[in-house]
């Protein structure tokens, strides 16, 4: 691939796996987070900013991607926040907060950047969750979240087709990341080792690594892997979700 693209939430986890693995490919990459990466050999430019702010993610996009008059070859709205805790303890704050982070930013992202990606017949991955299908406890505002942006990924295939921009979702399960290890603070059925506990859960019996999300998000990215996908969601859990709570 040859161009540009675009990664939020692209300091560490997911994202960064994303941002290495897009530039592996050919593409100049721009990353957005709270914080500096890690390592910027990724990077083309990387900018700061916090996206639960309205209008800060395109702000900084816009600063980021002033010099590619070429477009933008995909858009990865991978940014989250995470609130772990039952819903009759969740402030309005904290859920809004996360809806901002998780549904709004890339709502605002995709819609600013549309004569972008427009330009270069470009691609947005929506990166959601397992948790748009189905849920468990002391996690309502991240699901309903990523619920959310499922469906919002359906409507900007429906409205972005005539400019030629594809739109599909990854929907990963359990990835080992910080926000990952933070959630296991939740009580998980009493485990001594919760993320051993988990992974044995697993069909596959472990827990994904952030690279193989990344080559989720890079073939959709690539017109010439998946050039008749649009309005999708690719489950990349392991096995998760074809196993039923009751086996």
């Amino acid at each position: 691939m040859k161009g540009a693209a675009l990664v939020t939430g692209a300091a560490g986890g997911i994202g960064l796996a994303c941002a290495e693995a897009l530039a592996r490919e050919g593409l100049r990459v721009y990353g957005l987070d709270m914080v500096p990466p890690a390592g910027q050999a990724a990077f083309a430019g990387f900018g700061t900013c916090d996206l639960a702010q309205e209008g800060a993610g395109v702000r900084a996009a816009a600063q980021l991607l002033a010099g590619e008059d070429a477009g933008l070859v995909c858009l990865v709205n991978n940014a989250a926040l995470q609130v772990a805790k039952p819903l009759e303890r969740t402030s309005p704050a904290e859920f809004q907060a996360v809806l901002a982070t998780n549904l709004l930013a890339p709502f605002q992202l995709s819609v600013a950047l549309l004569d972008a990606l427009g330009l270069a017949g470009g691609a947005i991955v929506n990166i959601a969750s397992v948790h748009a299908q189905a849920t468990s406890r002391e996690i309502g505002a991240y699901a309903a979240s990523k619920a959310a942006l499922l469906g919002l990924t359906r409507t900007m295939a429906l409205e972005f087709a005539a400019r030629g921009i594809r739109a599909n979702a990854v929907l990963p399960g359990a990835v080992d990341t910080p926000m990952l290890r933070r959630g296991l603070e939740r009580d998980l059925h009493g485990a001594a080792d919760p993320l051993a506990e988990l992974a044995r859960r697993h069909p596959l019996g472990r827990v994904g690594r952030p690279e193989e999300i990344a080559q989720a998000v890079v073939f959709l990215a690539d017109p010439a892997k998946s050039s008749f996908m649009t309005g999708q969601g690719l489950v990349v859990d392991g096995g998760c979700l074809c196993k039923l709570a009751t086996e």
